[in-house]
């Protein structure tokens, strides 16, 4: 069985694995020989482990990135958020693991609640592509979505132009408001973003197995050790 997961999966006997560098909490470090290190690299590995597979990781700025290579012919597999509109041209795994998404409001902001964000005339920075700025461009009824090249260039036009608010994941954005004293993140959440494993549609299968992958990849605590090996606990949360 296995065998005929790794032809169908990989038929070169490579398992190419996008891995979307945007994300500092799945990536945090690269390896002597230049790869990515960190808790989706460590995913690839022992999945390629298992299936007796080597494995190359490609490196890709953003996440949509990935969901394009995932649906192409680049890649047989990448390690990004599900997310409904990914999903029609992505097979995805359940989660392995999960983020929460909220907002950093500007320092003479009256903001004190997620609910008070989306109001009409309001304009949010998101990073384009992002699963969050999927999720806002899904739920919000009011307010307008401003998209910049990824997070950092997100944030970096939520400063300059004054913006309100600047939409992302909690971790990123308490980071965020280091550099702009003043600014505040809000409490709770308007989301969680699940990080899954995604391949081509159409392989029930291969779909299957790597459902069954990730399950004994939470229940044997794999996940939970890389979240602590590669210094993310507290941001990085397991599952449930």
């Amino acid at each position: 069985m296995t065998a005929e997961i790794s032809r169908a999966l990989a038929p070169n006997g490579t398992l190419r694995v996008g891995i979307n560098m945007a994300n500092m909490l799945l990536v945090t470090g690269e390896t002597a020989n230049g790869d990515p290190a960190g808790v989706a690299p460590d995913m690839a590995a022992e999945l390629a482990r298992r299936l007796s597979l080597d494995l190359r990781l490609i490196p890709m700025p953003r996440p949509g990135h990935v969901a394009d290579a995932i649906a192409g012919p680049e890649v047989d597999l990448g390690l990004i958020a599900r997310e409904p509109e990914r999903a029609e041209t992505v097979a995805f795994t359940p989660p392995y693991c999960e983020i929460e998404a909220t907002y950093l409001v500007a320092p003479d902001s009256p903001i004190r609640e997620i609910g008070e964000v989306d109001a009409p005339g309001r304009k949010i920075a998101v990073a384009n592509r992002a699963a969050y700025d999927l999720y806002l461009k899904r739920s919000l009824k009011h307010a307008e979505l401003v998209r910049a090249d990824g997070l950092p260039a997100a944030f970096e036009m939520f400063a300059t132009e004054k913006m309100e608010v600047l939409a992302g994941l909690r971790p990123a954005l308490l980071k965020n408001a280091e550099d702009l004293p003043g600014s505040r993140v809000l409490p709770g959440r308007y989301t969680t973003i699940e990080q899954a494993l995604g391949c081509k549609p159409g392989r029930p299968e291969v779909s299957a197995y790597l459902a069954e992958f990730v399950a004994e990849m939470i229940a044997s605590g794999f996940v939970a050790d890389a979240i602590q090996r590669h210094g993310v606990a507290g941001k990085l949360e397991v599952a449930a």
